[in-house]
């Protein structure tokens, strides 16, 4: 039906940390998609468990696409802390939206079960990351109830944190949402570093976004430690909202990822 290749920003990367991965679907000719699938990505460790699936849908339906057409994207995915480390082989393949049994046969590397093998990984030890410590101006964690594995908190009007000081140009990954809905005008976030403004933005999206936020070496000073705040200028507390809310939580953004990694 179509060729498939996968290319990763790096060959290593720690448990908990973002990989940038560009998929590559190229349609055959004289192919033609019988309906719409999605896109499957298990990684699997040295004895071919699966630790860790990174299912997603395309930019465009595959019933749309044409012989010829070309198919490409980068999708930016956080490694879940999984127990395992080491080599690892990533597979990739498309099913049906409404069949999940029914997989499209593509033209790739190490066909199996109409999955292929389109690139490895070697998996580090989450201490090689940049850990952040809260200090202050964070709820509890929370989880969705249909997938215990997306989690995030609520930050306070202002969010303090401290982090060990890479002492090198760095970029800071905040994956955040709002609620625009409930303001007039979105809040607006601001992002420091110590005393020193480094981003400002709305939080005008009710849906997570992926920021990244470029950090250099002298903002983030000459100690060991450094600070990281986010505020925004307004939050909200639901229990003053119409609709008889009973939180009394100050909230200002929820977060789901900070990480700080290499620019």
């Amino acid at each position: 039906m179509a060729s498939v290749s996968l290319t990763l920003n790096k060959t290593a990367a720690a448990l908990g940390s973002p990989i940038d991965f560009t998929y590559r679907f190229e349609v055959l000719p004289g192919a033609a998609f019988d309906g719409d699938y999605r896109v499957f990505m298990h990684m699997l460790d040295a004895d071919g468990v699966n630790r860790w699936s990174d299912d997603h849908d395309l930019p465009t339906r595959t019933s749309t696409w044409r012989p010829g057409q070309p198919v490409e994207y980068t999708r930016t995915s956080f490694m879940p802390v999984v127990p395992y480390l080491g080599e690892a082989t990533l597979r990739v393949g498309l099913y049906r939206l409404d069949a999940p049994d029914t997989r499209a046969p593509l033209q790739g590397p190490a066909p199996d079960s109409r999955s292929y093998k389109v690139a490895s990984l070697r998996v580090l030890p989450q201490s090689e990351n940049v850990f952040i410590v809260l200090r202050s101006g964070a709820h509890p964690a929370e989880w969705a109830a249909e997938n215990p594995a997306r989690d995030w908190f609520w930050t306070n009007r202002d969010y303090v944190a401290s982090f060990q000081n890479p002492k090198k140009d760095s970029t800071l990954y905040l994956e955040f949402d709002g609620r625009p809905d409930l303001f007039d005008q979105p809040q607006i976030v601001n992002v420091y570093l110590g005393s020193q403004s480094v981003a400002t933005f709305p939080a005008d999206s009710v849906n997570p976004v992926l920021r990244r936020i470029q950090m250099r070496a002298d903002q983030m000073g000459t100690g060991d430690m450094s600070e990281l705040r986010i505020s925004v200028d307004r939050s909200l507390i639901p229990a003053q909202l119409p609709g008889g809310f009973k939180d009394t939580r100050e909230l200002g953004i929820r977060i789901y990822r900070l990480f700080i990694g290499p620019s």
